[in-house]
């Protein structure tokens, strides 16, 4: 059974890594002047609830507009820069 824990947004302010910590017993709902406002999961638990796959960082950003460009820095062979000479 999944419990909820309920906090002030001002507790949440000063102790996010207590709200964090409890997200592992269920959700945890951010009141503001006593009505929930936010609710903050485990990431694990958004997917489930949305019924999607958990997509990596690179899958997210491939997903961007204009995101394709190619990139062809300058060798440093041929900028006069010479390896620094350890003893």
């Amino acid at each position: 059974m999944m419990s909820i824990t309920t906090v002030s947004s001002r507790d949440f302010a000063r102790d996010l890594a207590q709200a964090k910590r409890a997200t592992t017993a269920g959700p945890v709902f951010v009141t503001d002047r006593g009505k929930p406002t936010f609710a903050l999961l485990k990431i694990e638990d958004y997917y489930k609830l949305a019924g999607e796959k958990p997509r990596s960082l690179l899958d997210i950003m491939d997903s961007l507009p204009g995101g394709q460009f190619e990139f062809d820095p300058p060798k440093l062979d041929n900028m006069g820069f010479k390896p620094a000479e350890l003893e």
